[in-house]
């Protein structure tokens, strides 16, 4: 498995009960899992609680959920990935910087699972490799982010790099890890 990456909470948006938030990337042939692993006193965040229908579910970013943002350089379309740890999911392709493709495919359904601990929650994703672009030769430029909403309703905004002085995931400069395009 590869190294876990750190994400790094943006500092307009500090949070005290999630000291610590890694992702793990694996791609695999007929899909990317990732394992998002938060630390920290979960019982002080507010979590939605599991949905044994989970379905796609539009603004999931507005409370706690792990995303992933999938383009490549030279391509304004990419697409955005919601994991919440209901299990509830959304996936949204982009032809341009936060302009929804005007006729988005179908895309396949990511697969959740989600463990909680007083001290430790990890969300893992598997995203079949169908809802993923396919680009001419040109490496994937992934971001890896998280929304984490505490108890008391605010919100912190984590990602592996953070280019502006607000928190903004569609932003290209914060997409740092980058994987070999689909052959």
């Amino acid at each position: 498995m590869p190294p876990a990456r750190p994400l790094i909470c943006h500092p307009a948006t500090p949070c005290t009960v999630a000291p610590a938030l890694t992702v793990t990337l694996e791609p695999l042939a007929d899909h990317w899992r990732l394992r998002y692993e938060l630390t920290g006193d979960i019982t002080r965040l507010r979590l939605p609680q599991p949905n044994p229908y989970a379905t796609f579910t539009d603004g999931l970013w507005r409370h706690s959920c792990f995303e992933l943002f999938v383009g490549s350089a030279g391509d304004a379309a990419y697409r955005e990935f919601n994991f919440s740890p209901s299990g509830d999911w959304a996936v949204y392709a982009f032809s341009a910087d936060r302009v929804r493709a005007e006729v988005a495919p179908t895309l396949p359904a990511p697969r959740i699972a989600c463990e909680r601990q007083p001290h430790a929650l990890t969300l893992q994703a598997w995203v079949p490799v169908a809802a993923l672009l396919r680009h001419g030769g040109a490496d994937h430029m992934i971001g890896l982010t998280a929304v984490i909403e505490a108890s008391d309703g605010s919100l912190s905004y984590w990602a592996l790099h953070h280019p502006a002085p607000q928190p903004d995931f569609h932003h290209r400069g914060g997409w740092t890890a980058r994987l070999p395009a689909f052959r």
